[in-house]
């Protein structure tokens, strides 16, 4: 197939000719840089996107839920100290207690599930914003090549149209042609320098979007892409994968929260110390004791106050797997779109290399004809239009057709 020959040699002189503007004083200079590769500028990227603080706090809560579940206790510890003196028995109470929270049967390794969960939906929430970083800057990528192909045609035509206007003056003083078609000539190159300063816009426009996006000006000198073979949506998809870890994390908790039951059960160990001394009969009377008590709290009833927040999960739960289905649907749409356009942009490129080729023909035998006075300069001036048209059109499309490999990598989860 022409197109892996094709591109490289249209967008070498897009970007060579990126940085003549000569109508427009502002403009977001970019740099190409042979070493920075497309998987390279996505991973900078999202390196400075707004959600890496957010998946550098789902990493951490990840481990935090992780360090809570290989704890041997279900919760903190509780030290209760008391001591009564009363001076006229001559008493001394001391009472040290420690109460410890435990798990349930079985709840501790439903905690520990909650962690691995946890880790995953991390990396996969990574990887899934990633996939969505990577969508941006196809697009800005692409959107810049188009902007500049149209620039550096809008500059051709520019230039074209100045020699033209050259051309008719020469003939105007010669006589071979009237004032009008100076004046005509004249229109023309305004209009050609017009279009040259929206086309100059429509690259700074394009330009800011994609600095927006990567925080850089450095440009990969190739982000083409080869056409995944992937045929439909699978579950690897990044978009599938981030949103069915939640869903596998939100039943981990829900079966978590049902092994609580009715509260944690607790294991008390206190020390008591009583220590009296009295006056009987005349006679010193004392009266020394240590005790050592170990007890056990079990709660229970408390299944109804459980109810509310096992509802709440449910409810939760239950929407990320409405969410799930309907993004499956979107990214089977997202990707009927995109294998449909690329086979008709494949189909009208051949067409539009057909049409310039004729074009190009037909312009050339229509500047023999001015030039010896066969037809006249408004002739000449449209069948330039139409081959100046068929020419940008013909070298857009393969540009489409290569971004088109770009989005239906996208369109079917493949990262660059």
């Amino acid at each position: 197939m022409f197109l892996p020959l094709l591109i490289p040699l249209l967008l070498i002189p897009i970007f060579a000719h990126a940085e003549n503007f000569p109508h427009v004083e502002h403009h977001d200079p970019m740099v190409i840089d042979t070493q920075l590769s497309l998987s390279q500028l996505v991973d900078l990227t999202l390196e400075k996107y707004p959600d890496s603080q957010w998946l550098d706090s789902l990493e951490n809560e990840a481990t935090a839920i992780k360090q809570r579940g290989d704890s041997w206790f279900s919760g903190s510890a509780q030290a209760f100290y008391r001591f009564q003196e009363a001076s006229s028995l001559h008493l001394h109470y001391n009472d040290a207690t420690v109460q410890v929270p435990l798990w349930n049967l079985g709840q501790r390794d439903a905690q520990q599930r909650i962690g691995d969960k946890a880790q995953v939906d991390s990396a996969m929430q990574a990887t899934a914003t990633k996939w969505r970083v990577a969508g941006l800057i196809r697009a800005a990528l692409w959107d810049i090549s188009l902007q500049e192909l149209r620039l550096q045609q809008a500059t051709a035509d520019t230039l074209i149209a100045e020699q033209l206007v050259n051309d008719v003056k020469r003939r105007v003083q010669a006589g071979d042609l009237a004032e009008m078609d100076s004046l005509l000539a004249q229109t023309e190159l305004l209009n050609k320098r017009s279009m040259q300063t929206l086309a100059e816009a429509e690259v700074m426009h394009a330009r800011k979007r994609y600095s927006s996006i990567t925080q850089s000006t450095k440009v990969p000198a190739n982000f083409q892409e080869s056409l995944s073979k992937t045929k439909e949506i699978e579950q690897t998809h990044p978009a599938l994968q981030a949103i069915n870890s939640q869903i596998e994390r939100k039943q981990a908790e829900l079966d978590a929260l049902q092994l609580v039951g009715s509260g944690q059960s607790s294991v008390v160990v206190g020390i008591n110390s009583d220590r009296y001394s009295a006056g009987k009969n005349g006679k010193e009377v004392s009266n020394n004791m240590e005790s050592l008590n170990i007890g056990i709290t079990v709660p229970f009833g408390g299944e109804k106050h459980l109810a509310p927040q096992t509802a709440a999960l449910n409810v939760e739960l239950n929407k990320l797997r409405a969410d799930r289905d309907q993004l499956f649907r979107d990214l089977e749409q997202n990707h009927h779109e995109a294998e449909h356009n690329l086979q008709v942009n494949q189909a009208e490129l051949a067409i539009l290399n057909e049409l310039k080729t004729v074009a190009e023909k037909h312009l050339k035998m229509t500047q023999q004809s001015f030039s010896v006075g066969e037809i006249d300069l408004i002739d000449l001036l449209k069948i330039q239009s139409q081959t100046k048209l068929a020419v940008l059109t013909a070298k857009e499309r393969a540009v489409i057709v290569q971004r088109d490999f770009a989005f239906y990598n996208q369109a079917v989860g493949v990262m660059p």
